[in-house]
């Protein structure tokens, strides 16, 4: 029989939390989930810009910490795991999507490079200034190539530390720190262009 849980829920680590679930405390991966829902599904759209695809992966993320909830070990940080396991997931789905991207196009007879299909997912909340910056921002993140948008989401929005992002995305973290400031150059560069335009 799985133990109560004596603590307040903010207070349980999340690494208690796995251990607990991994003894058959189903009320702790309940918290599990309350507790990482909205942050990866934040991420994984953010990466993906489709929510539907992005409350997919979130989705099948859970289902595999459920039914791989023993191969989780205490020597890396839960939220570590369960962002690689995100993260693979929304890599994964992008692939799919360009290959059905490509597949869709020669088979209408069109060549990929000729013909640009729009990432645009905007909201249709365009009532406000803040709104709207918010759309432009994340259009121009969907422009960053996958590993640019991946290290520039969990860095400036999801606010993890380098070397938490360097183990989920398994680089140095030499080189998330490089690709952290090529994306933010980019992206400063195409956003100033773009808020010039509109004063």
């Amino acid at each position: 029989m799985a133990e109560p849980l004596r603590k307040s829920e903010t207070q349980i680590s999340d690494e208690d939390l796995i251990e607990k679930f991994q003894r058959g405390d189903i009320y702790a991966y309940e918290l599990i989930v309350k507790r990482y829902k909205d942050q990866l599904l934040n991420f994984v759209y953010r990466f993906l810009g489709n929510h539907e695809e992005a409350e997919d992966v979130v989705q099948e993320t859970f289902l595999r910490v459920y039914r791989n909830r023993h191969a989780y070990q205490r020597v890396a940080k839960f939220s570590t795991w369960i962002y690689t396991i995100a993260g693979n997931l929304a890599r994964t789905e992008l692939r799919r999507r360009n290959r059905r991207r490509i597949f869709s196009l020669s088979s209408m007879g069109v060549e990929d490079k000729e013909y640009e299909i729009s990432d645009d997912v905007l909201s249709p909340e365009r009532h406000t200034n803040t709104v709207l910056s918010e759309e432009i921002i994340q259009k121009e993140i969907n422009k960053l190539s996958p590993k640019f948008r991946e290290v520039i989401i969990l860095r400036d929005i999801q606010e993890l530390s380098y070397e938490e992002i360097s183990k989920i995305i398994r680089v140095p973290i030499g080189t998330v720190k490089s690709r952290v400031n090529r994306a933010r150059l980019r992206l400063q560069s195409r956003l100033k262009h773009l808020f010039d335009k509109s004063k």
